[in-house]
């Protein structure tokens, strides 16, 4: 798959994204007398805070239109359970899928509806154009990138670094000192949810662009050169060092059995598990609906730091509606999500970064969201996910392809040629896949 070429990442690259920080919420025409009675389904990957804060949104739906919206969770991974209800028709209405490289999978296979006329013109109205580039296979528009995420982030318990003796880090050597620090404090340093793959991708998209730098990172998202790549194995290296036993909460066997929620409690345990994750701004809703801990006091964040002589990351993600059924309702949903207002009602609950730019910066809740969106806006390193560009067999399956051959990383991380080989294995395999 050569889903996204360079023009387009070194065009996301200029626009950083275009977050947040519009003048203000402009309404939306969703007419409610011919929606009253309907009735669709909505299936997304979140569960707890997010599915939560997320059916707020949808309750806003209900609100304005009459429609009723039933929400699914379907865990990380989404193609597992959306394969085989599209096999036996009866996909949900509208999905929000987590990966530019499944919606071109699912494009490709028949099973989506063009969404041009339901939201195309709000979508340029309140989105920069790469958001439709990434939104679009062929010219043709499919999804509505409704959350965005900044995954370049070191979150961190307060009193652990003032314990420790240690700030935030500025470049990566310092950072691995700092862990050292930490782990001779008494506390280990860094905790992962390993038991799910994609906690490791990010940390491994960090390293590389850091690393490696954007061009390379374009190349190795395209397939453009093999995972065998020296500066694959650089990066594994670099990222060995980090995610050693001994740096782990519960150390390499827990890490892995332990989810992405928990990663967070582990900072904020009396006593603290661990001092410090690497994750998106979305860890800040886990902060604050499943601890005690507050957000700007008790937890803070930095920016992923440069590794040696490149720049510091950002690595975003991002979550788009696409439409499986052609309704009033599916298309009024849709082109609902592309507006601000929809965006608003998650972003004062935190945890959210809208890359809708007509979201106003007071529509987050407090300093410290407003100070991850204006990192996400200001980098000159920025790139979207790598795993969620690839052929979602190998970027974004739980079980096989990136996310169990990080796991399997972690369990040996001086494995570095094997694990390298194991990549490519499998992307190559992905890609010939979807050319077939």
């Amino acid at each position: 798959m050569k889903r996204t070429t360079r023009s387009v990442l070194t065009l996301f690259a200029l626009l950083a994204l275009a977050v947040p920080f519009g003048s203000g919420i402009a309404s939306a025409s969703v007419p409610r007398a011919s929606l009253d009675g309907q009735k669709i389904e909505v299936a997304a990957v979140w569960s707890g805070a997010e599915q939560k804060n997320f059916k707020s949104v949808l309750d806003g739906f209900t609100k304005k239109t009459g429609a009723s919206v039933t929400f699914t969770s379907t865990g990380d991974d989404i193609s597992a359970v959306l394969e085989p209800r599209i096999a036996g028709g009866d996909a949900p209405d509208v999905a929000i899928l987590p990966q530019p490289g499944l919606l071109k999978d699912f494009v490709q296979r028949g099973a989506l509806k063009p969404i041009e006329s339901a939201a195309g013109s709000t979508v340029d109205q309140h989105y920069a154009p790469i958001w439709r580039d990434l939104g679009s296979v062929n010219g043709q528009l499919y999804g509505v990138w409704f959350k965005g995420a900044n995954k370049s982030l070191v979150w961190y318990n307060t009193s652990v670094f003032d314990d420790a003796g240690v700030k935030p880090a500025k470049t990566f050597d310092s950072l691995m000192k700092d862990m050292q620090t930490v782990s001779d404090s008494g506390v280990a340093p860094l905790s992962i949810g390993a038991a799910n793959g994609w906690t490791l991708t990010d940390i491994f998209e960090n390293i590389y662009l850091a690393q490696a730098g954007a061009e390379k990172y374009d190349q190795l998202s395209t397939h453009s050169i093999p995972w065998t790549d020296p500066s694959v194995k650089d990066a594994l290296r670099t990222m060995g060092e980090m995610v050693k036993g001994n740096f782990l909460a519960g150390g390499t066997s827990q890490t892995l059995q332990t989810d992405f929620p928990a990663s967070v409690q582990n900072l904020f345990a009396k006593p603290p598990k661990a001092g410090m994750t690497v994750e998106g701004d979305f860890v800040a809703g886990e902060i604050t609906d499943n601890t005690k801990a507050k957000v700007g006091s008790d937890a803070k964040q930095f920016s992923f730091p440069a590794v040696g002589s490149g720049e510091a990351p950002t690595v975003s993600g991002g979550d788009a509606a696409v439409m499986f059924k052609d309704s009033p309702a599916a298309e009024a949903l849709v082109k609902y999500l592309a507006t601000p207002q929809a965006a608003s009602i998650w972003a004062r609950k935190g945890g959210f970064l809208s890359p809708n730019k007509k979201v106003p910066g007071s529509a987050y809740p407090d300093a410290t969201t407003r100070q991850i969106a204006n990192a996400l806006v200001s980098s000159t390193n920025v790139r979207f996910d790598m795993s969620d560009l690839q052929p979602s067999a190998f970027g974004a399956t739980d079980g096989q392809g990136e996310w169990k051959i990080f796991q399997d990383f972690l369990s040996d991380p001086s494995n570095v040629d094997g694990i390298a080989g194991q990549l490519e294995s499998a992307a190559a395999a992905a890609y010939s896949g979807q050319q077939q």
